[in-house]
């Protein structure tokens, strides 16, 4: 069984205790246009006493900043209570549906959709619901309309108000297209054929398309037996493809591409062009080791475009730097995009940082990236040497403002504290001083995806 105790120190450790706190104090100004909710899911086991335990499927914590008229009135932190943590917790289970008698480690992200607050979890299993304060209302199936199991990303097409999804599982030989229509009801379901049972974390959509990624991860007995509680491996023997979908196709209608062998956790975004699809990812160049949550470099962002006609996918590096967490703008997802966010991972501050006397062996960096595509250009924003920071989420400042007018947020450790800030920068101004820095009162262990959820 791999040792995942590098994921159980430093600045990944998992706190200890649920917090709220209110009136947090704050270095600059909040801008008053802000009005809603920053939250963001990772994993937080319960205890040190599970080195076995994989990062993707821990306890998950989400953590969320509540703003409004250029305060910072609250911040929470709250497991989820599945019915592990529950148990853990000496509470009832708020009890629902299940997938295939598997319970959630809802950690990975966290967003609303037709009015409900999910959390979500990797390979399979239900969301969680949560109320506006954090607290489980239990597993969600969305009226029952869901049968089978859901994913750890989703995308919203904000111009449908619809809510897609790519699940998988391992007992599944396919992969299952969801759509979620506006009002919070499964409308469509496809079962996509997927040889040796693929593992697929994310997922790209364009107006026409779904974009699949068949990569070389795939379930592996050899990974049961050891004991491995995500049971998949890298597979040489897989022919790694790229899959178009049409939204209204059927699984027959998926035109696949073959591509060389690599692997990739996130899309950046996707979109029409012609008759082909442009679709941004960050990519691992070589083999993966899921069990590990390790692979060789480079790890780079790259344009890849997919010609259904041709056959084929032709490669383009947009940027060297290792990175990962990449998002856009909410409102362009599926169509042309001009502007990208993401993390420095992987090179900066490995294994330096300590806390309380362990040492940090988490891939986080202390830069962010704001990358121009059309005009080929990245700004970065450094923080203090030994400052680590999360996904960096942008957040228009009107519905109908441009693409980059608006601001950027990101949970940052603060050494000095020893807690986190939740930093707010000018989208414009984007390796300026911060507008904000809201200090919270406890440490945010590093983890995974987050969404502003505005008000009304």
């Amino acid at each position: 069984m791999p040792d995942h105790s590098r994921f159980l120190a430093g600045l990944s450790a998992p706190v200890a205790e649920e917090v709220t706190a209110f009136d947090l104090p704050v270095t600059g100004r909040v801008p008053a246009g802000l009005d809603g909710r920053y939250l963001r899911n990772g994993p937080n086991p319960l205890g040190l006493d599970d080195p076995g335990s994989h990062w993707l499927l821990a306890a998950g914590m989400v953590h969320g900043v509540r703003l409004r008229d250029g305060r910072a009135e609250w911040y929470r932190n709250r497991w989820v209570r599945s019915r592990e943590v529950a148990a853990a917790l000496g509470e009832p289970w708020p009890a629902g549906p299940v997938h295939a008698g598997k319970d959630a480690a809802p950690n990975t992200h966290v967003l609303r959709h037709a009015g409900r607050i999910l959390a979500t979890a990797e390979a399979g299993p239900l969301p969680y619901e949560l109320t506006e304060e954090l607290d489980t209302l239990g597993p969600c199936d969305f009226d029952g309309t869901l049968r089978g199991g859901f994913a750890a990303h989703t995308k919203a097409d904000p111009r449908t108000g619809e809510l897609h999804a790519v699940a998988y599982f391992w007992s599944w030989r396919h992969v299952r297209h969801v759509v979620v229509d506006a009002s919070g009801k499964v409308t469509r379901t496809v079962n996509v054929p997927a040889p040796d049972r693929p593992m697929m974390h994310d997922f790209a959509l364009t107006e026409r398309y779904v974009v699949l990624f068949d990569l070389p991860m795939t379930f592996s007995r050899e990974a049961v037996a050891a004991g491995h509680r995500l049971p998949y491996a890298w597979n040489p023997a897989h022919q790694a493809r790229v899959g178009l979908l049409p939204r209204d196709g059927g699984p027959g209608d998926v035109r696949w591409c073959e591509i060389e062998p690599c692997w990739l956790f996130h899309a950046v975004n996707a979109y029409d062009d012609g008759d082909r699809v442009v679709v941004d990812v960050i990519r691992y160049a070589r083999s993966y080791d899921i069990a590990a949550m390790d692979g060789p470099g480079p790890v780079a962002l790259e344009r890849w475009t997919v010609d259904p006609a041709a056959g084929t996918v032709t490669a383009r590096q947009l940027d060297d730097r290792t990175q990962e967490f990449p998002r856009v703008d909410e409102r362009v997802v599926a169509r042309p995009h001009r502007y990208a966010y993401s993390a420095v991972v992987g090179e900066l501050n490995r294994g330096t940082l300590s806390l309380d006397g362990a040492v940090a062996d988490a891939a986080f960096g202390n830069t962010l990236l704001k990358h121009d595509l059309a005009a080929g250009t990245v700004e970065a924003h450094g923080l203090p040497r030994e400052a680590m920071a999360g996904e960096a989420l942008f957040v228009p400042a009107a519905a109908d403002a441009a693409e980059d007018d608006g601001y950027v947020l990101a949970f940052v450790h603060d050494p000095e504290r020893g807690a986190a800030d939740l930093v707010i920068l000018a989208a414009q101004d984007f390796a300026g001083e911060p507008v904000a820095r809201i200090h919270l009162p406890a440490r945010i262990p590093l983890g995974f995806h987050g969404n502003w959820l505005p008000e009304g």
